[in-house]
Order: C-alpha cells, then structure tokens, then sequence
C-alpha cells in the first residue's frame, strides 16, 4: 500500500517576502497502533499465545525503560538504539552544574539501517511508494469524493515535516 501525502504550501520564514513552496506532507491513516494491535499481529505471525506476547512486551518495555533510566543506551539489533538526552541550562563554574540544571530529559531513537526508511530501495518488501492525497481519495471513493483542486493551503501544519496530521480511513 502506497503512503499518502498531501501538498503543502510552505514560505521560508527567513525570507518571507517570497512565494512560498509546495512540499510533500506524509499523512497518518486511520486509527493509531497500538500495543494490543501489535500483540494480535504478532499472534497471527507465530505459535504463541496472546498472553505470551502480551506478557513478553510488557517486560520488554520495562526492561527497556529500567535500563535507560540507569544510564545505559539500550540497542535492539535490526530495530535500533534507545538513549536519554537531557536540556539543561548552563552554569559558570563547574561547582555550580548539579542536577538542577537538567531541565527536561528525553528518550532519543535511532534506527538501525535494517528498519531506516530509504526512498531509493530495490528490494520490494523495502519499497515505500507514494501516493498523492487527491489520488488516494479517488481510488478509494471514486471521483465523486475528490478533495478539490490539490491546493491545500491553510491546512499545513506549521512547518512540521510529515506524520503530524491524520486521515481517518473509514476502511480501518
């Protein structure tokens, strides 16, 4: 199944005065996924229970977070890398940085390259497609649904790169 998008008009913030740009915006379809949904599709692919895979990602999750929460980064091989990142304040002298500086702490993600979306693959289980939301509308409703024009203007999302707006498919 192809990803949709839908085409945002964007102005560089720095140079106002000029026209602004129409970018590609990945949309989310349908409802999120959530960990039951996970469960039930993992069931479907193996031998095990749901209780088994149930109980299984609750203590994945607990170990994940008791490890980071002690200081460690934590790799899921072919999945990726979890670790803390903190923002803090800075201070003038070494004996005046404690701990209260630490402001806000975050938990960073970073892909492996076997999960890493890649835009060029080869291999077709690899192979993310495109589609355009107008497009997709159509496929799905038939022309009489379609969204207008393409133009989407006022409906961007501030500037955020993609996955910030959803489409509730009806299908799901």
């Amino acid at each position: 199944m192809a990803i949709p998008f839908k085409k945002t008009l964007r102005v560089n913030p720095a140079k106002p005065t000029e026209p602004g740009k129409y970018y590609p915006n990945l949309l989310t379809l349908g409802k999120n996924v959530d960990e039951d949904l996970i469960i039930h599709q993992i069931k479907e692919l193996s031998s095990l229970s749901k209780g088994d895979i149930k109980s299984v990602v609750t203590n994945l999750l607990d170990v994940v977070r008791t490890n980071l929460y002690s200081g460690h980064s934590v790799t899921l091989r072919n999945f990726g890398t979890f670790s803390l990142s903190a923002r803090s304040e800075g201070s003038d002298t070494e004996k005046d940085c404690t701990a209260k500086n630490i402001k806000t702490v975050r938990i960073n993600f970073r892909p492996s390259k076997t999960i890493r979306p890649d835009v060029n693959a080869t291999r077709a289980e690899d192979k993310l497609t495109f589609i355009d939301f107008d497009t997709y509308i159509k496929n799905m409703f038939g022309d009489h649904l379609s969204t207008g024009n393409g133009n989407n203007e006022g409906n961007g999302d501030g500037g955020n790169n993609g996955g910030g707006d959803e489409f509730i498919d009806p299908s799901a």
